[in-house]
């Protein structure tokens, strides 16, 4: 037979309430926590910058002059030094050019000769005329001639003034404006002939090759590219905390996926002034001479050994955060006080700080995810 007994139920809640009531009532247990003397110190640890090997430099070849490729001397892989071949372009219409500016500017020349030669003729003809109105001038003077005899005379001289600015004015033409374009039309096809053939500005490797022997070229045009593999610049990104350890000249060991345990030597040669992300990351690169084992595109990673300078430090775990503001618990008398702390570096467990800690203060290190401001807590 079922029976039920209301008045049991209704006893269970009231002594749960008094329970509770009892508990609450109570003052809460100190928190336990651990602690530990902020010291002097130093940050040790290294830092792995990871990338892909480039080309320290890779410069794109493109011509000066439009023709057809008569010959390509080069191929994608190829090792060029610098001066070498690397395309000639046809130059058989500019020849042709050539021949007919050359033919032009001889017959520049000898109009030149003519002109030159008209000179030295007025010039005589121009001093028999003053020579002999001089003369006449004298006698007429003296009246041993007419005016009409004068006349004669003052008109032959000018006559031949005339001739002789007309002669000028005929070899500065020919001679002068006329023989300077003519060489300089020569000069310019010679220039487009030297630009036929296109050598390396480098010593490097052919990594790309765009163009075939008959095929068309234009100045807008890349033909190949060549890369200087002898050295290789590997570039990632520092965070702002380690980048004031980093240092232009600065040695690193450089590995390579694929190459086993073989390290290389790096140096640091160049440290961005300027972060390349908003995370406050900034550029690094680290350039490695190549010993012909390394290819451009390979993955790779280098090491650091950074050491931070001397400081007051604490571990990580005493850290937390509000927001974006790192503090500590600082424990006095069996009380925590936050305190705010600036962090400037961090590594192997501790962390370097800069403003709001003492040296000696006993900052606590569990339990900080509860510990609030004020809390009694049990060292």
């Amino acid at each position: 037979m079922k029976r039920n007994y209301p008045w049991l139920m209704g006893v269970g809640v009231l002594g749960a309430l008094f329970f509770w009531g009892c508990s609450s009532s109570r003052p809460s247990d100190p928190v336990p926590v651990k602690t530990v003397s902020v010291k002097q110190g130093r940050i040790e640890k290294e830092l792995i910058l990871s990338g892909v090997l480039a080309p320290n430099k890779s410069l794109n070849i493109y011509p000066k002059l439009s023709g057809q490729a008569k010959s390509v001397r080069v191929d994608i892989g190829d090792t060029v030094r610098q001066g070498q071949l690397l395309v000639e372009i046809d130059t058989k219409e500019l020849n042709a050019q050539l021949e007919v500016a050359e033919a032009a500017a001889a017959t520049v020349r000898d109009q030149a000769a003519q002109a030159k030669l008209g000179i030295e003729s007025a010039k005589l003809n121009l001093d028999l005329a003053q020579k002999n109105y001089d003369r006449t001038k004298s006698l007429f003077e003296s009246k041993a001639v007419p005016q009409s005899t004068m006349d004669d005379a003052q008109t032959k001289l000018d006559l031949a003034k005339t001739a002789y600015n007309n002669a000028q004015q005929q070899y500065q033409t020919v001679g002068g404006s006329g023989t300077a374009q003519a060489e300089a039309q020569i000069n310019l096809i010679r220039v487009q002939i030297s630009n036929s053939l296109i050598t390396s500005p480098i010593d490097g490797t052919v990594t790309n090759r765009n163009i075939n022997v008959g095929e068309l070229t234009a100045p807008s045009m890349s033909l190949m590219t060549i890369a200087d593999t002898a050295t290789l610049k590997l570039q990632g990104t520092v965070s702002q905390e380690d980048v004031p350890l980093i240092h232009l000249g600065d040695r690193v060991k450089v590995s390579v996926d694929g190459l086993g345990g073989i390290t290389f030597e790096g140096t640091v040669t160049q440290v961005g002034p300027i972060a390349a992300t908003t995370g406050q990351y900034f550029p690094v690169v680290i350039t490695v001479v190549n010993n012909g084992k390394l290819l451009a595109g390979m993955t790779a990673k280098a090491v650091f050994k950074l050491t931070s300078p001397g400081g007051l430090i604490v571990p990580q775990s005493a850290l937390t955060t509000d927001g974006s503001q790192p503090f500590v618990f600082v424990v006095t008398n069996n009380r925590a006080a936050k305190r705010v702390v600036e962090v400037v570096n961090r590594g192997n467990g501790n962390a370097l700080i800069a403003s709001g800690l003492n040296e000696g203060d006993l900052v606590a290190t569990t339990n900080v995810d509860i510990l609030q401001d004020g809390m009694e807590v049990r060292p």
